[in-house]
């Protein structure tokens, strides 16, 4: 694998992937990473976000971004690059429905259609993010999963699902860690089973009454599928917390709307 050729992909998005579309043909790999965010917070996060992505996210390669929104005036002025590319496609959404079931089910419609054939690596991360230090292709991996900044350090009450019932449930007394579902990745395919079992979960506990959480679903699925790799929570830093002397290096930093 040449990752000196290896084209990587910025995606950021409001409420799905209706309008992946890609028509780049690299002779290697693609990584694509998108971010999704929510409805009103745009222009908000996106010049911060877009800002120290180009400074310091995999520095030294190819990257586009695709910037995915519903409604946006402008771009943020940045330096021209010849390995940054940026594009602004506009969706359409349910507003008002279920954003992480719009959202994955768009997103595993888009695996099947075309990245599968595009990309060797899939990312979608939020947009509520600073990228403060490099964040580079150490990252990648066939599975990838993100530490929860919060929970990693704590060893009880951590928030599983416990209902008996739900397809999300982990049973009291096990569970391994605790996964922060605003950064998955992996190939394209691991991916798609990833958001077929999170859709699947879903559809079972509608149909049983229950309503469980995106997060919990998807730590279901990282405690029965093991990624094979794990981002530490300097990957995805929550600002309200100070870093512990564990943390040596923060690269990116979650922000939450009162920084704004």
């Amino acid at each position: 694998m040449n990752l000196k050729r290896k084209i990587l992909v910025l995606v950021s998005c409001v409420f799905s992937f209706l309008l992946l579309e890609h028509r780049l043909r690299p002779p290697a790999e693609e990584l694509r990473l998108s971010d999704w965010f929510h409805p009103g917070t745009a222009d908000q996060y996106l010049e911060l976000f877009m800002r120290s992505a180009n400074k310091h996210f995999m520095t030294g390669y190819r990257v586009v971004f695709y910037i995915m929104v519903d409604a946006l005036s402008r771009l943020p002025d940045l330096e021209p690059d010849p390995l940054r590319t940026f594009k602004v496609l506009p969706i359409k959404g349910d507003r008002w429905g279920d954003f992480h079931l719009t959202r994955m089910s768009s997103l595993a419609e888009h695996i099947l259609g075309h990245i599968e054939d595009e990309v060797d690596f899939l990312f979608s991360m939020t947009v509520n993010r600073v990228f403060q230090n490099d964040f580079g292709v150490e990252t990648l991996g066939t599975s990838v999963a993100q530490l929860h900044a919060w929970w990693y350090f704590k060893n009880k009450d951590i928030p599983y699902e416990r209902r008996p019932k739900s397809a999300a449930c982990i049973p009291f007394g096990q569970g391994d860690f605790y996964y922060d579902g605003s950064v998955i990745g992996g190939r394209p395919l691991e991916v798609l089973t990833l958001i077929e079992g999170y859709l699947q979960g879903v559809t079972h506990d509608h149909k049983n009454g229950l309503n469980s959480t995106y997060e919990r679903h998807l730590n279901k699925y990282f405690f029965t599928h093991k990624p094979t790799k794990l981002l530490s929570p300097e990957y995805s830093w929550n600002a309200a917390l100070r870093p512990p002397a564990q943390v040596w290096s923060v690269k990116a930093t979650r922000l939450s709307r009162r920084y704004f």
